[in-house]
């Protein structure tokens, strides 16, 4: 079974993510927060992160970047998840490490194409 990290302040995001990525068969880790999240990956590294931008302590960018500097941490597919819609900052989170880029408001079946974009489910 796949893994999912579901990193995002809000909790109706969280559980939204959860429910749905649950139903594709991915078993999910919640973080409210960067720092929590780098904690969760030390300790087992997911498949793929669900990340969102703006997040108190440590912000989507700065977990990203602390992620891909980690032993493993260029493994997981990040697809990044926010209300950020500029150009520049898509570039930033592509150039950052990220694998793709979901706009919220998100449903199943965006985030369903998004995962199979990259090669995660069928």
């Amino acid at each position: 079974m796949k893994s999912c990290l579901v990193v995002d302040d809000s909790r109706v995001i969280r559980t939204v993510a959860r429910r749905i990525l649950e139903s594709l068969e991915f078993q999910v880790d919640e973080a409210a927060n960067g720092n929590d999240a780098m904690v969760s990956c030390r300790n087992a590294m997911p498949d793929a992160v669900l990340l969102d931008w703006n997040m108190p302590e440590m912000n989507g960018i700065e977990f990203l970047k602390s992620l891909r500097a980690e032993p493993g941490g260029g493994e997981p597919i990040v697809l990044f998840c926010t209300t950020e819609t500029e150009l520049e900052n898509i570039r930033e989170a592509m150039t950052a490490g990220a694998n793709e880029y979901i706009m919220k408001p998100f449903d199943s079946e965006i985030l369903h194409a998004k995962l199979s974009q990259v090669g995660l489910i069928g």
